[in-house]
């Protein structure tokens, strides 16, 4: 983990192409489900690739209080050891803003004999979970969520039923994610299906899937909103974590805002992570298409915005409702900052969002003197994404911007290595 961040940052245009080569950090979302598949699997597993960073960290150590050994030979590394079952903590499992860890750990520890209480801080507090635990409850399993966020208690009896469950996953694809990767735990086989079609990123669904068989599991889909999963439980394996899709949209966005090139030393069409689908995108700027749909790569759309501010035409992004009930309401955080950049450059209509895209934005702000305070609202990708602006345009000051060690610890080491100049700033 890097050293103590200052208060802000200042980012100076460095007026060139930036070119490099950048290793993205492993994927956040495949590390959180390998670290619990292997924590549910009997026998020594080693994960290689993986990401060392707020969220997994905080996964990491959840699973140590539940009685598995959770070791980290290298920077990249997890090798872990388990009975292949979760035994009660001592305490409440404390998950900062972790929402991967949150949700599949809520699911996870309905096998457990015990009670066990899933808590967050005040912004996970604010993070809706009552699909889960409705649908944890329709199981048999005793799930309490009073506010319908956490703190969610759950007193499992070491069983997770059988039978069919529904969930709503419109919110989030992490309830369903959540039921599948437990539901090897079953009496019998368990069918998850949705309650409707809609569903947050499904292509974080397929990385699921494919992570449970990695790891054992018979899991079938019976439609394009079932799944049918047998109670195999799991089994100890080696496993290598791809590199991290949504870090590598600001890599993206770098070569696209500068006209740089940056080898990441894997190609666009290697990921198997939905946000992968933004490269195109952002590599069609300066000229992007008029409307985005962000439905299912979410975690792209505040780079994309970002970058759609100096497009040469407007750009409207739908599909994006579920980014209100992210670490932050994420269409308000980027129309809020974009608006501080230049007033009427970003509009909420509804759940989306219009960015007035100006060709002419960095000349137009050249002479500014006056800082932009970026405000960050405690989430790395705020932060992260409009770190790019600030290629462009002089003054742009990214405050806390330690929030990036939730996914990217390195983030601003990254991007000195390519010859951008940060001044620490009160």
């Amino acid at each position: 983990m890097p050293n103590a961040l200052p208060p802000a940052y200042t980012i100076i245009p460095p007026n060139r192409p930036l070119t490099g080569r950048v290793s993205p950090p492993g994927s956040k979302s495949i590390t959180n489900r390998a670290l619990l598949l292997a924590a549910l699997a009997e026998g020594t597993s080693t994960l290689t690739g993986a990401l060392k960073s707020k969220d997994t960290v905080l996964m990491a150590r959840a699973l140590r209080e539940m009685g598995v050994t959770v070791d980290e030979p290298d920077a990249t590394s997890f090798r872990v050891t388990s009975t292949g079952r979760l035994v009660a903590p001592a305490g409440p499992l404390f998950l900062g803003n972790a929402g991967t860890a949150t949700r599949f750990l809520t699911a996870a520890v309905a096998t457990i004999e015990g009670s066990v209480v899933v808590d967050g801080d005040e912004d996970m507090r604010l993070r809706p979970i009552k699909p889960l635990v409705d649908a944890l409850r329709s199981l048999g399993i005793a799930a309490e969520s009073p506010t319908g966020c956490p703190p969610v208690t759950v007193r499992g009896n070491g069983r997770f039923g059988k039978g069919r469950v529904e969930i709503d996953g419109s919110l989030s694809s992490q309830y369903v994610s959540a039921l599948l990767m437990a539901a090897p735990f079953g009496d019998g086989p368990i069918e998850v299906a949705l309650t409707g079609k809609d569903i947050g990123a499904r292509g974080y669904v397929d990385l699921t899937l494919a992570a449970m068989r990695a790891f054992g599991a018979a899991v079938e889909a019976r439609d394009d909103g079932s799944w049918s999963v047998q109670p195999t439980g799991y089994r100890a394996t080696d496993f290598h974590i791809e590199p991290d899709a949504s870090a590598a949209t600001y890599l993206w966005g770098i070569e696209a805002l500068t006209g740089g090139r940056i080898d990441l030393g894997v190609e666009a069409y290697a990921f198997t992570q939905p946000d992968a689908a933004a490269q195109a995108i952002i590599a069609s700027y300066p000229n992007m298409p008029a409307v985005i749909d962000g439905s299912q790569m979410q975690d792209a759309v505040p780079t994309m915005a970002v970058v759609a501010a100096f497009n040469n035409t407007p750009v409207r992004f739908v599909g994006i409702a579920n980014l209100r009930v992210k670490e932050t309401d994420r269409i308000r955080a980027v129309a809020n900052e974009l608006n501080r950049i230049f007033p009427g450059l970003a509009i909420e209509e509804g759940d989306d969002l219009l960015v007035a895209s100006d060709p002419a934005l960095a000349s137009s702000l050249a002479g500014r003197n006056s800082r932009i305070k970026i405000e960050t609202y405690h989430d790395h990708r705020i932060a992260m994404s409009f770190a790019l602006a600030g290629l462009l345009i002089p003054n742009i000051v990214i405050l806390d911007p330690a929030c990036t060690g939730k996914t990217y610890p390195e983030y601003w080491d990254m991007l000195r290595s390519l010859g951008v100049e940060l001044a620490a700033t009160e």
